[in-house]
């Protein structure tokens, strides 16, 4: 059984972090810290645990072996190295850090402590990226030269009921997240894309203000690939209805994704049609990976390049968006090992 506390309910996803670290036999919540006491308090109560206005309080407790870090993004780097440095195992929301030099920085204390940190990457658990990874690795597409993903929602639509839209207003606070729809939900698609495609050599960004909201609220990323592929990454608040797609490109084949239905066309499956595959189980959620590796000392799916070329991504894309120009991965000194 492991102990856990909750930090900071800032996020969006902290009640369904919360909810399922509940429903998980190993983990037992054992308090809550918030930067916010009075949110904090609430939670704790609605939770049944405690509230402890001290973090410090929090880390020096023997009795707690993990937390799940979900305040705001600036805060990751100065949370996590200290939570590594008092030996708790860190379950936490992506993106890891803004930069790459401060993942690298939150990497070496979570080595030096000897700890399990996990970045949430939803996504790469489910059926129809399992799919469509498997296909890539088979050969089914022949060469890949082109990717396509697609993620977005109506957050930053304003309605009667909220004129600035239903994402919660700190959302909107670029200190605090880095950024906007990019850094945010354009996380998605940047994870999975990086997975499907390969190391990358350069991206061109654009990160769009429409609704002056103080972050970007509309963005696209044009990836080059090691491999001479191309994708085309595209993220936004504004947007009604949008199902998330992803489109593989290759030359013996194509995957089209929309919602949860995948269809695939390749000349290995001996049909000019369309073919909606049976798609593979989805695999452990990031959580019951997290466990499994504490506990049992299993390899997580996420690996390092997973979460460091995920930051990088987005740190490539705002300095060309701001410089108008297109930039390599090389500046950032970034390691990729995939």
């Amino acid at each position: 059984m492991m102990n856990v506390a909750l930090l900071s309910k800032w996020h969006v996803h902290a009640v369904d972090y919360a909810r399922e670290a509940m429903e998980n036999e190993a983990i037992t919540i054992k308090t809550v810290w918030d930067e916010k006491q009075e949110r904090g308090t609430q939670w704790a109560e609605e939770l049944g645990v405690s509230f402890e206005a001290d973090l410090q309080n929090v880390l020096d407790d023997p009795n707690i072996d993990g937390v799940i870090v979900t305040t705001a993004t600036d805060r990751h780097k100065e949370i996590i190295i200290a939570a590594a440095n008092h030996g708790k195992h860190i379950f936490t929301e992506k993106v890891l850090a803004f930069t790459v030099k401060e993942c690298e920085e939150i990497l070496a204390a979570v080595d030096r402590n000897n700890v399990q940190l996990m970045v949430n990457l939803p996504r790469l658990t489910e059926s129809f990226y399992l799919f469509a990874q498997q296909a890539v690795d088979k050969g089914l597409l022949g060469d890949v030269t082109y990717i396509r993903c697609r993620v977005a929602h109506n957050g930053s639509v304003p309605s009667e009921e909220n004129p600035k839209g239903w994402l919660p207003q700190h959302f909107y606070n670029k200190e605090e997240c880095g950024g906007g729809a990019l850094i945010d939900l354009g996380a998605h698609p940047i994870y999975l894309t990086n997975r499907l495609g390969g190391k990358v050599k350069a991206v061109s960004g654009k990160l769009n203000e429409l609704y002056k909201l103080g972050v970007d609220d509309n963005a696209i990323v044009m990836v080059e690939y090691e491999s001479g592929a191309m994708g085309m990454i595209e993220t936004g608040f504004l947007s009604y209805g949008s199902p998330q797609q992803l489109e593989l490109y290759g030359t013996e084949g194509t995957i089209m994704v929309e919602g949860q239905e995948v269809r695939v066309k390749s000349k290995h499956l001996n049909t000019e049609d369309w073919v909606n595959p049976e798609l593979p189980n989805p695999i452990s959620s990031n959580m019951e990976q997290w466990v499994d590796a504490i506990g049992k000392g299993t390899k997580s799916t996420v690996s390092r390049d997973d979460i460091v070329n995920l930051t990088a991504i987005n740190e490539a894309a705002v300095i060309s968006s701001k410089e108008g120009r297109r930039v390599q991965l090389s500046e950032l000194e970034v390691k990729q090992n995939i």
